[in-house]
């Protein structure tokens, strides 16, 4: 018995001497496949990058009001801001804006200092953001809501855009599209190759361009005549096409 379990091992070790041998000279068992997958095969391809601009008329103005405040304590400051903002906010409301369409921007206190870097007083402010639907009245409310606020009134600008863009972004993507075909197009008939299918599609964040005209506003006691002009929409997508076996012949 005891010659029995001595001998075993011995008879193992060149068996797997062997198969190590092999493993590192690269052989390959009898039954493997000497062909390369399909997955290894290098794909011939063109990739594009296709553009598509639409211009759309905005519907919705976003105006950043803002009230500021100095005294000599923060509480009289506080006070005063919120007072401000108050009359500012109730204006717009009686003016016909729903409250959803209104929210506290920010709220900052900072102290004020003289050139012996002693404080001498403190700065309260607080912002007030509307999102104005009805452009005709857009002119009325901006200028209702600055009087409210008074000489702590601010306007630190305005902005455009376009509620529903849905049905520019579906024209916009189509013309990116047809922008890649081409281009694509162009590329495998340079090359006498026929274009074949779709591989991949791939599409950067839409991007808006800002009219011109809106930039910051001071506050003024004059209605203020609203402009939104035009809005531009960008999309881009890249594309990649398979190119097919040239013709025969």
């Amino acid at each position: 018995m005891n010659r029995s379990r001595i001998t075993t091992p011995v008879l193992v070790v060149p068996a797997l001497l062997v198969a190590l041998s092999s493993w590192l000279l690269g052989a390959r068992p009898a039954s493997a496949s000497t062909s390369s997958p399909p997955g290894d095969q290098v794909l011939e391809s063109v990739l594009v990058t296709g553009i598509g601009e639409v211009f759309g008329e905005p519907d919705v103005l976003t105006a950043d009001f803002a009230v500021e405040a100095d005294a000599s304590t923060v509480g009289e400051a506080l006070d005063r801001a919120t007072t401000a903002a108050t009359r500012t906010r109730d204006a717009l409301v009686r003016a016909g804006m729903a409250r959803a369409d209104l929210q506290t921007s920010n709220v900052g206190i900072s102290s004020r200092l003289n050139d012996e870097q002693e404080v001498i007083g403190y700065t309260v402010s607080q912002g007030l953001t509307a999102t104005i639907r009805n452009l005709p009245r857009a002119g009325a409310l901006i200028s209702a809501a600055t009087a409210a606020g008074g000489d702590a009134a601010r306007l630190n600008g305005v902005s455009f855009a376009i509620e529903d863009d849905t049905a520019l972004l579906t024209e916009a993507r189509k013309k990116a599209f047809d922008d890649a075909r081409g281009k694509a197009e162009l590329y495998a008939r340079e090359a006498g190759r026929p274009l074949g299918r779709v591989v991949k599609v791939s599409e950067a964040a839409p991007s808006y361009e800002v009219p011109m005209g809106q930039n910051s506003m001071a506050a003024a006691d004059s209605s203020f005549p609203i402009e939104p002009g035009r809005q531009q929409l960008t999309v881009t997508v890249t594309v990649e096409w398979a190119l097919d076996p040239p013709p025969a012949g």
